[in-house]
């Protein structure tokens, strides 16, 4: 594999400085290709939520593959209606549209929004410090981090930044300009921090009496991550509009963007469209892995796994004085550290456990959803051994 390193250093663009090289996965666990075995807590970044290569999402791509894998959206595929009813099923009841990514589905919440203002003025979306919407120059700028946009200026006008969790700095954030409100239900590369019960409440309050949309970034907390279909139902609330990509395919490239019915035509023919938006192959994997999740009752596995994870890094936080904190929903969790995140995960690769740090001193675990309880109680005598 050596040559292949050497070739990936030599034609590959340098945006992502890889170390292991990951040959085959099965459920929660992953090989490289010196043969070694690894629990993934990392799943891609929160996509593999039905774990590696499940036998009926493989199945589902290996079938249509034979069928018809690409048409373009001028001509009806019979698959993605019925997966546009399943995503609409899940929250709001209304129209999807479909594209490639997480940052694609959150550009098209973008311009729907403009759109949908375009008549009063109004075109500034609020979004929040600390949190993460992708890496196109809208969503880009759309992301409370400065540390993404360094090198990247001028920033796409139309974006202002709120503080996470309170309520008074989104309120005297709304101006005359305002549109819509973007949010995490529980901030990613921010940190894994959650939302509040409040926080979430006021939200959707203020929204509302302003008559600004309230859309949510579900492309990590969504598809059963966080133990509902999608993060902002933990708090009992109503969008307008949310964003889905990551765990959707199961690895395989879809995003969506879902709304409700008030607001399901305000697209028309020529206003936005992605070639690659809902192929039939994309919505054979999206499907099956909707399917899956369902039939496999993967939400409560997340929940009860959730719990049993953060009941043990609670124990461990007593045990290591270098723990901060333990936060998160169901199964996206995270351990906050007074030390660096970064060598903590590298010692936690090397005896055998991927995870991610986030921020500079955050372990993130996202395990797949088909996690086991001894998979949990090894990953975690491991992580007491390199702590």
């Amino acid at each position: 594999m050596t040559n292949l390193k050497e070739l990936h250093q030599q034609y590959v663009m340098p945006t992502y400085a890889p170390g292991l090289t990951l040959v085959r996965g099965e459920g929660a666990v992953v090989w490289d290709d010196a043969g070694r075995e690894y629990l993934d807590f990392s799943s891609g970044i929160a996509v593999c939520g039905t774990g590696h290569c499940h036998p009926a999402v493989v199945a589902a791509i290996r079938e249509q593959a034979g069928k018809l894998i690409h048409c373009s959206n001028l001509f009806h595929n019979e698959l993605q209606p019925r997966l546009a009813q399943k995503i609409s099923a899940l929250g709001l009841g209304g129209k999807v549209f479909f594209a490639n990514s997480g940052a694609e589905a959150n550009e098209a919440l973008f311009k729907l929004a403009r759109k949908w203002g375009s008549s009063t003025g109004r075109y500034e979306i609020i979004t929040m410090k600390n949190s993460f919407h992708g890496r196109t120059l809208a969503t880009m700028t759309a992301t409370g981090q400065t540390k993404y946009q360094k090198g990247f200026e001028p920033l796409m006008p139309g974006f202002v930044y709120a503080d996470f969790n309170q309520l008074d700095s989104v309120r005297a954030a709304i101006t005359p300009r305002t549109v819509a409100v973007l949010c995490e239900s529980v901030q990613g590369e921010g940190g894994i921090i959650p939302a509040t019960q409040e926080f979430m409440t006021g939200l959707r309050e203020l929204c509302t009496e302003k008559n600004v949309l309230l859309f949510f970034d579900e492309v990590q907390t969504g598809i059963g991550r966080t133990g509902k279909w999608l993060g902002f139902q933990n708090y009992g609330i109503r969008a307008d509009g949310f964003s889905l990509a990551k765990g959707l395919g199961s690895g395989y490239p879809i995003g969506a963007a879902a709304v409700t019915p008030e607001l399901s035509d305000v697209f028309q023919p020529g206003n936005h469209a992605s070639t690659f938006g809902g192929t039939p192959l994309a919505c054979a994997a999206a499907l099956a892995t909707l399917e899956t999740i369902e039939k496999e009752n993967l939400m409560a596995n997340a929940v009860a796994m959730g719990a049993r994870l953060t009941d043990g890094l609670k124990k461990l936080a007593a045990r290591h004085d270098c723990i901060q904190g333990v936060r998160g929903l169901g199964l996206m969790i995270g351990l906050a550290l007074n030390v660096p995140a970064k060598p903590v995960e590298a010692k936690l690769r090397e005896q055998g456990v991927l995870t991610i740090a986030t921020g500079e001193s955050v372990l993130r675990f996202v395990p797949p959803l088909v996690i086991s309880a001894p998979q949990i109680d090894q990953a975690l005598a491991i992580l007491d051994k390199v702590l």
